[in-house]
């Protein structure tokens, strides 16, 4: 069985997308989903299953939107990739609670950096699936607006750090 890492996207921030995290864990539960374990609550959900990748992701993003009655995007990491992402922070001495890896379903375009606006101290930087952003005021200061990011979910390095001990452990 494969360790998955599901982080939902606009799920429990700013009082939208509500979600109990023991809903969700029973709805992982009922998809076939095993040794489901959430962390915080902001829809980070690491579980076991022998569906590919393409299968659990559409699975779980069709049982989301039947609990909330509406879409729920899902990026979708194995334990490895999650691991690979940590290791891959280009920026390690900055605070890891100001560090953030914004997860994508894809490959980000090469001019998604040309295209971000209202940086001022933002520091950013692409990976393979993930846009990397040092927030170095905060990033609820930050006015920085990246066009590919829109569609992705954004993961501290702290929790990123915490799901690959939780998905490795």
């Amino acid at each position: 069985m494969t360790v998955y890492v599901a982080l939902l996207h606009a799920v429990n921030v700013g009082g939208i997308g509500k979600l109990a995290m023991a809903d969700l864990q029973a709805l992982c539960r009922k998809a076939g989903f095993a040794n489901v374990r959430t962390y915080i609550a902001s829809g980070n959900v690491v579980f076991e299953s022998d569906g590919s990748v393409t299968k659990v992701k559409a699975e779980l993003e069709k049982r989301l939107q039947a609990a909330t009655g509406k879409p729920v995007g899902v990026a979708l990491r194995t334990a490895a990739e999650m691991s690979a992402v940590l290791k891959a922070n280009p920026f390690p001495k900055a605070p890891s609670n100001v560090t953030v890896a914004i997860f994508l379903d894809r490959k980000p375009p090469p001019d998604s950096l040309k295209q971000a606006v209202g940086a001022v101290r933002e520091e950013m930087r692409l990976g393979s699936r993930e846009i990397f952003v040092h927030y170095p005021d905060g990033q609820g200061r930050s006015k920085l607006r990246i066009p590919a990011a829109k569609s992705g979910t954004a993961r501290n390095m702290n929790t990123v750090a915490k799901l690959v001990e939780m998905a490795t452990g």
